[in-house]
């Protein structure tokens, strides 16, 4: 070759090489076509559970080195206070209080989620990923009237899972069985499954009329059928080979997980790994009893640091590591006595499972919503903290961006760049919820309406955030809401009514006029 194309060449090269190093390097954000996409959902952890959140009582190493290694949001946000509503926010992209169907469903609630509705993983089955959930659901089953001993749906694979192995409700609801693509796991035809939210069947034992019977004690709503033991909200008869292990459940979500990763390494997979701690009952597995000192809910949270840290070892033994987007969050805030005497609140000590945070699960103020949210790429994120304010929401339309697809939640905000650590811009408002009750947070500001109803749950001993009068506080400096600035910022507060009517519309639950 002469010597002006030969230099042309050589430049040419050079940058095709410049440019291949871009995607190798660590800390790059230059992102493969298609990651790895892994949801780790944990049940009822607050904000101050996790030692990188602050808790010093409490270890959780494997958690902690994930926030300490990506992105730790310090205001990152659940949809709502409960759990089913989160849930549904987080897979739909949609505002949970849309949905009048999204609260705390019973285990023989009908799917809550339309079948032609657009999903996280529906988004991303259209974009070539094979894609499961291993773990809690809640979000309903079937269409109202439930067979549990022939094929259940629509369920999980009907809204985008390909794979699905699930329980159906929560630990402290019947049925206490799993459920593998629509099939209940191990059932017998000949011992059929019965269950009813409203009557026992004859001869069966209860929790409030069989005491003795039990291994744990109720304190309020879990007294109907008594499954290992332990008491539970609704009625179930039949199916005794199907029913779970208590102790053994988070190694059995774990391996069901593992198990998914290693079946599908060789083609791209999104998991929604839903863990059931530190939600009631708290059934540490024996390894882990007295490992935190705290009781059975310091137990479990132990319990649940250690599957991530081994769910995470698994990804890096099958070299998946450095291409698996991992996001690790909780579905509402915590609460200490939620149903059972379990030592939660005598054993409590120093821990504070809502940090600085005012209230807890069901709540409007601050713990029932903002949570533990981190987003790790190892050699892709650069660690940091981040204050920008994100929401589980924004989860649906952030992974289509990333994915290249066009699908969008209608609540759901494209927030990659936060989410990649290359901006703090994150959403300038939400509208959170609890329990059909909503507030609005915009900038450092959150307003809550007036409702009425007890200020207090007194049976788990949460402020609920209900008021005769509305409530104002700056968290930029009052992270506790201790300072109720209504009064003396009439113009903010009037101008974020106005504006949280028009995102909820004129027939909000609240029917306030605004301030003059």
């Amino acid at each position: 070759m002469n010597g002006k194309s030969g230099i042309k060449e050589i430049v040419l090269l050079g940058l095709v090489f410049f440019f291949v190093g871009l995607l190798v390097l660590p800390g790059c954000n230059v992102a493969p076509e298609q990651p790895n996409i892994v949801v780790i959902y944990m049940d009822d952890l607050g904000y101050g559970d996790i030692g990188a959140y602050g808790a010093t009582s409490l270890e959780t190493p494997n958690i902690d080195k994930l926030a300490t290694e990506g992105i730790m949001f310090t205001e990152g946000y659940a949809t709502s206070a409960t759990c089913t509503p989160s849930r549904y926010g987080l897979l739909t992209g949609m505002y949970p209080w849309k949905n009048k169907n999204a609260r705390i469903l019973p285990g023989t609630a009908p799917l809550i989620i339309d079948t032609a509705q657009v999903t996280l993983p529906k988004m991303l089955k259209a974009e070539g990923y094979i894609t499961g959930i291993v773990g809690k659901w809640h979000l309903g089953l079937g269409d109202g009237v439930v067979d549990w001993n022939n094929r259940i749906g629509p369920g999980p694979n009907e809204v985008g899972f390909d794979y699905s192995y699930i329980m159906a409700a929560t630990q402290d609801r019947v049925p206490t069985v799993y459920i593998e693509n629509g099939y209940v796991v191990g059932q017998d035809p000949e011992d059929p499954i019965q269950v009813n939210y409203k009557e026992n069947f004859e001869g069966e034992p209860t929790g409030l009329e069989n005491p003795e019977l039990l291994t744990m004690h109720w304190h309020h709503g879990h007294n109907s059928s008594i499954v290992n033991g332990i008491p539970r909200i609704g009625y179930m008869k039949g199916g005794e080979e199907a029913k779970w292990s208590d102790v053994d459940m988070a190694d059995h979500f774990l391996e069901k997980a593992g198990e998914f990763v290693k079946q599908h390494k060789d083609e791209p997979f999104f998991l929604y790994y839903a863990l059931q701690q530190p939600h009631v009952p708290r059934t540490p597995h024996p390894r882990f009893v007295g490992s935190s000192g705290m009781g059975p809910r310091g137990d479990v949270i132990v319990e649940a640091d250690w599957c991530v840290g081994q769910f995470i070892k698994t990804l890096e033994e099958e070299g998946l590591l450095e291409n698996t987007l991992v996001i690790f969050s909780s579905d509402n805030g915590p609460v200490l006595n939620d149903g059972y005497y379990d030592d939660a609140v005598e054993k409590l000590g120093d821990h504070r499972p809502s940090g600085p945070l005012r209230g807890g699960k069901y709540s409007l103020f601050e713990a029932g919503t903002r949570v533990p949210f981190v987003v790790y790429w190892k050699g892709r994120i650069e660690p940091k903290v981040s204050d920008a304010l994100v929401c589980h929401l924004d989860l649906l339309s952030s992974i289509a961006s990333l994915v290249g697809s066009d699908m969008k939640g209608p609540d759901s905000e494209n927030l990659l760049d936060v989410f990649m650590g290359n901006s703090e811009q994150g959403r300038e408002a939400l509208v959170i919820e609890a329990t059909s009750r909503t507030a609005f947070r915009k900038g450092d500001w959150v307003m809550i309406p007036p409702y009425d109803g007890p200020a207090i749950n007194t049976l788990v001993d949460i402020e609920l955030g209900n008021s005769e009068e509305y409530q104002l506080y700056n968290l930029g400096n009052d992270i506790g809401q201790k300072v109720n600035l209504a009064d003396k910022e009439k113009g903010r507060l009037n101008d974020m009514v106005t504006e949280y009517i028009q995102i909820r519309g004129e027939d909000v639950a609240v029917e306030q006029l605004i301030l003059e």
